[in-house]
């Protein structure tokens, strides 16, 4: 029985959903977002509410039915409140910058980085934080994911591009092992 796909969601004020044979349509005050719709799950909009059903009880139509319902309740929290995500850039003359919808990263390669932000995502600096915002969380997750893949911290230092609430596992350099030595 999926937990998830069981509760149903709240319909702020100010969304409309509108559910098609192949899709979920849910306009906001900050844009409309589109999903394609699995065809296990019956999605029903009651009393200000929307509840999804699934057609069986097999293993993929379970999953799907928590899938439908967690990516409905992505679309309705993006059009409402948006998303945000912050990586830290850490490392001495490690810095980024943007520049309309590119990001400009200088990290200790021979040559500064240019990425191109995803349509709907967009980016601000504060010091050594890259702060990215937008409504699709797919979208975003993705930028992130790729800006980390530049430089992913290394465990030595903790030098490189990290997620804000990520820790970094810290290892001993070569001269802890030496010291341990007893000879």
């Amino acid at each position: 029985m999926s937990r998830i796909g069981n509760r149903a969601i709240e319909i702020p004020k100010g969304v409309s959903i509108s559910i098609k044979p192949q899709a979920i349509e849910v306009k906001g005050p900050k844009g409309t977002l589109t999903v394609k719709r699995h065809e296990a799950v019956e999605i029903k909009e009651e009393k200000g509410q929307l509840v999804f059903t699934r057609s069986g009880n097999t293993t993929p139509e379970k999953a799907a039915h928590g899938l439908m319902r967690a990516l409905t309740n992505n679309l309705i929290t993006g059009v409402t409140k948006g998303f945000e995500r912050t990586l830290e850039i850490n490392g001495v003359g490690y810095r980024a910058e943007v520049k309309g919808s590119n990001i400009m990263l200088t990290l200790g390669y021979s040559h500064p980085i240019e990425y191109k932000l995803p349509e709907g995502v967009a980016a601000k600096v504060d010091k050594n934080n890259l702060i990215l915002s937008g409504m699709d969380k797919q979208a975003l997750g993705a930028a992130a994911a790729k800006l980390r893949s530049f430089r992913a911290p290394e465990p030595y230092k903790g030098k490189g591009v990290k997620y804000a609430e990520e820790k970094i596992i810290r290892k001993a350099g070569k001269a802890a092992g030496k010291a341990s030595r007893p000879w």
